[in-house]
């Protein structure tokens, strides 16, 4: 049985994403879920920072370079 996923039906549905999440509920547990969640938020705020950081950064350079001449 192929997926087609272009059809009128969403590739993941309610009922697949229930059970994903039970299956994520018993692999660690109740208490872990929370620390998982937590690191994960952390992750994607330093993503976030550094990506804003990284455009700053060429125009701090380019900025330099025109003091220099």
């Amino acid at each position: 049985m192929a997926c087609n996923i272009s059809n009128k039906h969403s590739f993941f549905s309610g009922g697949h994403i229930i059970l994903i999440l039970l299956i994520v509920l018993l692999l660690f547990g109740g208490r872990k879920i929370p620390e998982l969640m937590k690191g994960l938020g952390q992750g994607i705020k330093e993503f976030k920072d550094a990506s804003k950081g990284d455009e700053n950064k060429p125009s701090e350079s380019k900025d330099k370079q025109i003091e220099e001449k």
